[in-house]
């Protein structure tokens, strides 16, 4: 990942990180939700929530940056336990993995999402879960690169009255 540093997520980070995923939903959601796209798309808001969320520590989420040329936020990460419902499950899920849109294709992605895979496998989870909406083509090739595969499940995603699909992909990490 020539140019980029991976670190943890810091409250420092999270105005940077909010206009990130908003900046990132919209350009994935674009032509496939209703629009605006849903998920919180005020800056301001998605920031706050942030700082009150735990970021790492405490067996949940783990939250990282991709930082570009010393300081420029470059794309973000998140991970943890993965949940059937309110169940936690042996597995993780990648909560979010999200460059902005003008980076889309150099990399900032796949680094974190390496990343995040391995310190899944290393904390002994037997598989990673994911979801992305069905009609995000280019989503669904980037983790198919990444070893991911659509396991049959799928659920809607209600916007606006309008029934959106999703898929889970899977990645075995054992065995």
């Amino acid at each position: 990942m020539s140019g980029f540093l991976l670190r943890p997520m810091t409250a420092d980070d999270c105005d940077g990180v909010a206009g990130i995923r908003v900046r990132g939903r919209r350009h994935a959601c674009r032509g496939l939700v209703p629009q605006p796209c849903p998920g919180g798309l005020d800056i301001t808001a998605d920031a706050g929530r942030r700082r009150t969320r735990p970021r790492h520590g405490d067996g949940g989420a783990v939250n990282l940056v991709a930082e570009a040329d010393g300081d420029e936020l470059a794309g973000w990460a998140a991970f943890g336990p993965y949940r059937d419902g309110d169940v936690r499950t042996g597995d993780a899920g990648l909560d979010a993995l999200c460059p902005p849109p003008e980076r889309i294709g150099r990399g900032v992605g796949r680094t974190p999402l390496t990343e995040a895979v391995r310190r899944c496998a290393d904390a002994g989870h037997e598989r990673v879960y994911l979801w992305v909406l069905e009609g995000d083509i280019r989503a669904r090739r980037f983790h198919g690169r990444a070893g991911f595969g659509a396991d049959g499940a799928g659920e809607p995603l209600e916007v606006d009255g309008v029934v959106v699909p999703e898929v889970r992909y899977a990645r075995e990490l054992t065995g």
